[in-house]
This record gives structure tokens, sequence and C-alpha cells, in this order.
């Protein structure tokens, strides 16, 4: 099986995100209050230290308008990419490739 490489690195959606409400001027603690999450998760998502749910994706497609699947397929990218750089993952992967050969 070929390794999945993208020809660039993927965006984590919370830059998508974010670059959304601070062009729109919407306060953080505004959003989060209207999508009834807390400040703390909205700002995590938007900095990329926390993983985008289904759930979230389409909150924000209804504070925002951004489509819900698109934005979790950038964060699929975006965990697909960070998995690749995982050198364990990496040669667990090669050992099952190594045994799959032999099947």
């Amino acid at each position: 099986m070929a390794t999945i490489r993208f020809g660039y690195t993927p965006t984590h959606p919370g830059e998508v995100l974010k670059d959304e409400i601070e062009y729109r001027k919407v306060s953080q603690r505004k959003l989060a209050e209207q999508m009834g999450i807390s400040y703390k998760v909205l700002n995590d998502l938007l900095n990329g230290r926390r993983a985008l749910t289904t759930a979230t994706a389409m909150m924000f497609e209804a504070a925002l308008g951004a489509p819900a699947d698109s934005l979790m397929r950038l964060q699929l990218k975006y965990n697909m990419q960070q998995a690749m750089n995982d050198p364990s993952l990496c040669e667990r992967l090669k050992q099952i490739r190594k045994y799959a050969a032999l099947l």
C-alpha cells in the first residue's frame, strides 16, 4: 500500500474558522456562548489544540455557514498528516505491510 501524501501541509480547521471569526469581527466569547460551548473549548479548537468533532463542525455550520463536511475533511487530512509524522505508528505500519505481503 502506498504512503498517503498531500503535496502540502494540511491546515487545521481551527485556523480557517479563526480567520473567518476575525474577518467577521465576532468575539470568541460571544460565539462560544451562542454555540453553547465553553470559551476554552472554542479557543483550543481555533488554536489547533483540540480536534474538531462532527457535532462542533455542525455547530459552526449553523453559526457561521461554514460547511460541516468541508471542515471535517480538513480535520481528517490534518489527522492523517499528524499520524504520518508519528515514527512509532510508521514503524508499526511497516511491520504490518511486511507481514501482509507474506499472506
